[in-house]
């Protein structure tokens, strides 16, 4: 992989998920914000809470990316499994950190709900805190994998308290065409050939009894996506079509 690509990977965590409860709309957010610091998401997954799996994910991804971020599982319930699982991928120990326990106390409660809440004061030993602006508990982070709550408001103030080492922005230019893929796919394959250092997607959509393709091109390389751009507003127009909906970020 170049040397520039700054790369992560996201591990949604959570059986609310996986049994389509909950609609996640962490991944989305992540992903755009990181594109905007020059870091490309390399692959996603949503994982139950099953601790031998959040492990192994979790270590994979640490190996193979610079980031990891992580969303769900560290609130006060039984099944919020994700400090025990970072943990054990580290293989460390669980502590219960001062800064996030003074954090929580200063919200009086029953004893039994505080009982519950202080479970989120635990985190891997070594770990160092995420920021939480909207006043709860800290997320942590430990090593390159961070580790964020699962409530959309609260992982994306966390998420920007992070800093990250960024890598070249990538920039993206679309088209649409009333044209099927099939239609245009030798082009296409002769443009990304040419192109190596963009990278092309093709989405087909039905719209008003119109078929159609939506091409969306994206690269750090300005003058490379300018330049395929035109080649393929030209094999749409050498098509019989107009190209509409032309983009560029």
């Amino acid at each position: 992989m170049d040397d520039n690509v700054v790369t992560a990977g996201v591990v949604v965590i959570g059986n609310e998920i996986l049994s389509g409860r909950t609609q996640d709309t962490n991944l989305q957010f992540i992903a755009k914000y990181l594109v905007g610091k020059g870091i490309s998401i390399g692959e996603a997954q949503v994982v139950p809470d099953i601790e031998s799996i959040v492990v192994r994910t979790v270590n994979d991804f640490r190996a193979r990316f610079d980031y990891v971020l992580t969303t769900g599982g560290i609130g006060p319930t039984h099944d919020d499994i994700t400090t025990d699982c970072i943990a054990a991928a580290f293989n460390v120990g669980v502590v219960v950190n001062a800064d996030i326990e003074t954090r929580i106390r200063n919200r009086p409660a029953p004893d039994d709900v505080m009982a519950s809440r202080l479970r989120m004061a635990r985190v891997p030993e070594g770990a160092t805190l995420i920021d939480n602006p909207t006043g709860g508990p800290q997320g942590f982070a430990i090593e390159n994998v961070y580790v964020m709550a699962g409530i959309p408001l609260v992982m994306q103030a966390m998420l920007s308290t992070i800093e990250f080492r960024g890598g070249a922005i990538v920039h993206s230019r679309s088209v649409t065409a009333h044209l099927g893929e099939s239609e245009i796919a030798d082009d296409l394959t002769s443009i990304q050939e040419t192109y190596s250092q963009i990278d092309i997607g093709s989405y087909p959509f039905y719209r008003n009894d119109i078929y159609g393709t939506s091409l969306v091109l994206r690269s750090a390389d300005e003058s490379a996506l300018d330049a395929a751009l035109e080649e393929l507003c030209a094999v749409i127009t050498q098509r019989g079509q107009t190209p509409l909906d032309i983009e560029r970020d």
